[in-house]
C-alpha cells in the first residue's frame, strides 16, 4: 500500500486524508484547510473529537531512512530526513500555537491550543529490537512530536479495525438488552 518514491507521496497523503481514523479513533475527519500561516501548508490538519483541537500530520516518503546506525559510536541517530521533518514540525507547532489559539486567520472555527505533530516516515518491518527501542527512546525525548513509520501506522490502523470488527451487531444488541431498565 505505501510504496516509496516522490511521486507516491501525494498518493499517501490522499489515502490518509480519506482515512484519518487510521491515526486513531480520536480522528474521524481532516480539515480541508491546511495553511497554518501565509507561508506554511501542513500535510494534514486533523481535529480531535474530544477537544476539537487540531493536530499536525507530516507525511514523508516510506523509502526514507529513519534511524541509521553509527558503527563508529555504536548508536542510532535520527536521519537527516527525520531531523528536517522535526525542525519543520517545531516551526509548524510554534505557528499553530501562536495563531490558532483564537482560530486560524480566515477560519476562526479552526482552533488549537496545544497542538501535537506526528511524522510518518520510512518502513520498519525488518527492524530488530534494538532499532525499535532506539526510535521509542528518541520519541520519549521529543516534546509534542512523535515519529512513526508507515509500518507502525498500518499496525495502528489494523489494530483499530480488528477491535471495531470484534464488536458485532449482536454484541451491541446484547449490551442494550443487558443495560435496559427493568
Amino acid at each position: 500500500m505505501f510504496d516509496g518514491g516522490i511521486s507516491a507521496e501525494q498518493n499517501h497523503q490522499n489515502w490518509c486524508e480519506q482515512h484519518p481514523w487510521a491515526f486513531g479513533n480520536q480522528f474521524v475527519v481532516t480539515d480541508s484547510v491546511r495553511n497554518n500561516s501565509s507561508q506554511d501548508q501542513v500535510d494534514l490538519l486533523m481535529p480531535s473529537i474530544a477537544a476539537g483541537d487540531r493536530d499536525i500530520i507530516e507525511l514523508k516518503r516510506p523509502d526514507m531512512d529513519v534511524v541509521p546506525y553509527d558503527s563508529t559510536h555504536r548508536d542510532y541517530f535520527f536521519s537527516r530526513d527525520v531531523s528536517v521533518a522535526i525542525g519543520r514540525c517545531h516551526r509548524y507547532l510554534d505557528v499553530v500555537g501562536e495563531v490558532a489559539g483564537k482560530g486560524l486567520l480566515g477560519h476562526r472555527d479552526i482552533v488549537s491550543y496545544h497542538p501535537e505533530a506526528t511524522i510518518v516516515i520510512g518502513r520498519s518491518a525488518d527492524w530488530d529490537d534494538d532499532k525499535i527501542k532506539a526510535l521509542q527512546g528518541f520519541n520519549s525525548g521529543l516534546s509534542g512530536i512523535k515519529v512513526i513509520t508507515y509500518d507502525h501506522f498500518l499496525a495502528q490502523r489494523d489494530s483499530l479495525v480488528s477491535y471495531l470488527s470484534s464488536t458485532t451487531q449482536q454484541d451491541y444488541e446484547a449490551d442494550l438488552v443487558d443495560d435496559a431498565p427493568r
